[in-house]
């Protein structure tokens, strides 16, 4: 079973509950996040992530704060880290088509559950196109 890194601060908690429920059988998904709705910092979650992120290999994650924008600031440090901050279907599937996003920023505060089920599920389909865009990717990282 393909393994999936999660991660939140406060205001994603429940969102993120939802999506490991939904993704029960289909990830192993290991969850990195706050489990309560207590104040953290999202960067004391992120950095942790995304560390593991690269030295495990992983290929796919999701972090979820109130905007989606914290925690993809944070994210979008890393080399070879790639977060979408996506609030519709679109902006998924064109992170993916595009940017080679290897990570799903979610705003738990701007979109439903279900409309979040949407989006993970494009986001999860969807396939780099290569071609063109590869050569924009790999401009982006820190030389």
């Amino acid at each position: 079973m393909k393994k999936l890194l999660i991660g939140n601060d406060h205001a994603g908690t429940e969102l993120k509950k939802e999506i490991i429920s939904y993704l029960n059988n289909k990830y192993e998904v290991i969850n990195m996040g706050t489990n309560t709705n207590e104040s953290v910092d999202y960067p004391d979650i992120i950095h942790p992530l995304c560390e593991k992120f690269i030295k495990e290999k992983f290929e796919i994650g999701i972090i979820i704060c109130g905007s989606g924008n914290g925690v993809s600031m944070v994210a979008n440090k890393y080399n070879n880290i790639r977060a979408a901050l996506s609030w519709n279907k679109e902006l998924a599937s064109l992170g993916r088509q595009h940017n080679d996003a290897n990570i799903l920023a979610l705003p738990a505060r701007f979109i439903t559950k279900k409309e979040a089920i949407e989006i993970l599920d494009v986001f999860l389909s969807t396939e780099f196109e290569g071609g063109r865009h590869k050569r924009r990717v790999d401009k982006i990282a820190v030389k």
